[in-house]
């Protein structure tokens, strides 16, 4: 009797950009090797944040994550090292083909946990239709960021961001940097100085923005901004280039560097998604077989990114007929993402994120001391570190 095929089940987020690509890689993959059968299943962008993937590699063969997970990981051992299963040919398509630091970003203790087949930072969004109804120039630094945030509404428009907790500490780090410190290099989180001046800047974008903002994610936010004519800027939130998909949405949301720091520089923090292999699969080979072909350049470019993927491998981010498929969204955005801010990894960075978004998040919403926002922020840090050094 013929043996049936083998069946990988990979877990990713609930949206086009998460599944589309995967599935329709899955749909090549069976094609040119009909014994292997992927199937994929979404959870909720917010889970894709924090929930810990030990438990999805328990139940998985591909898990789609985010790399301040990696070292929670690594720490659990439920990942595969891919730099021990990959060809040479396989690991110099990361090396050399990444994204900003996307590619380096899955690499933790001297091993490849990910292979960053997603590339994405915090750029700005914007309606172009609605700025120059408004008559407001598209901003290019943090000050005209705050002044088109105050005029719009004159034109009955909003500037929005998007600040739900995670977002709003990611917001943070991006601001600090934009600032002239980037933040986690010492013992602090950041200085006091820039610490305030990023709360006070965040502040004062939000007490200007659509009063949704502090409850939206950047999916939620980009659905608004592509369905209502309500709200034309966004200067801050993780890119999602469907929307500058002429078709997606009623209306196309295009992306720009976000706004320019004191050294000209515009970056936010860095985003993306890693393709990781389970520890527990029992077909690791066979996974790491697909893991490879859903990064290869030509795969990346084309059956990946035309089902709505959103490319991690540069040649994507340079191609010409990609581009014109999403408005320019990988051109104009590159710059910001070779510039992002990588957040660290260490096992318990996760839970810093999580009790510093909380902070941010309740600051922005309810205001009160700056200071001691910083000294908990500073407080969960340490402890993050200190539980690295625990596990050693």
């Amino acid at each position: 009797m013929t043996p049936g095929p083998t069946v990988l089940r990979g877990i990713t987020w609930d949206h086009v950009r998460g599944l589309g690509g995967l599935e329709a890689t899955a749909t090549a993959y069976a094609a040119a090797r009909p014994q292997v059968r992927v199937e994929w299943t979404t959870r909720s962008l917010q889970a894709f944040a924090d929930q810990p993937v030990d438990e999805l590699a328990r139940r998985f063969d591909l898990v789609y994550l985010d790399h301040p997970a990696v070292g929670e990981a690594v720490a659990r051992s439920c990942l595969v090292p891919l730099d021990e299963q990959l060809d040479k040919a396989a690991l110099a398509v990361q090396a050399t083909g990444g994204v900003g630091r996307s590619a380096e970003s899955y690499v933790w203790e001297g091993h490849r946990w990910a292979l960053a087949t997603d590339a994405a930072a915090q750029v700005a969004a914007y309606r172009p239709d609605l700025l120059r109804r408004a008559r407001v120039a598209l901003p290019r630094t943090w000050p005209e960021a705050l002044d088109a945030a105050a005029a719009l509404p004159k034109a009955g428009l909003w500037a929005a961001v998007a600040a739900i907790p995670v977002d709003a500490v990611c917001a943070f780090v991006a601001v600090c940097a934009a600032l002239g410190e980037t933040p986690f290099l010492a013992r602090q989180v950041v200085s006091r100085r820039i610490g305030r001046s990023a709360l006070a800047l965040l502040a004062a974008l939000v007490e200007r923005c659509h009063p949704s903002s502090l409850d939206w994610n950047p999916p939620r936010l980009l659905e608004h901004m592509s369905t209502a004519d309500e709200v034309a800027y966004c200067p801050l939130a993780f890119g999602y280039a469907n929307y500058a998909r002429p078709g997606f949405r009623d209306h196309l949301v295009l992306a720009a560097p976000p706004p320019a720091g004191n050294d000209g520089v515009p970056r936010g923090t860095l985003g993306g998604a890693g393709l990781a292999v389970s520890a527990s699969s029992a077909a690791v080979a066979e996974a790491v077989g697909y893991a490879a072909f859903v990064a290869r350049p030509e795969v990346q470019r084309t059956v990946y990114f035309e089902a709505g993927g959103q490319p991690g491998h540069r040649s994507a981010w340079t191609d010409e007929a990609v581009n014109a498929a999403a408005s320019g969204f990988f051109r104009d955005t590159l710059g910001a993402l070779d510039a992002a801010v990588l957040r660290p990894r260490h096992d318990g960075f996760l839970a810093f994120q999580e009790t510093a978004g909380d902070l941010v998040h309740r600051y922005l919403r309810h205001g009160g001391d700056p200071d001691r926002v910083l000294a908990a922020m500073d407080a969960a840090w340490t402890a993050s570190r200190r539980e690295q050094a625990r596990r050693g």
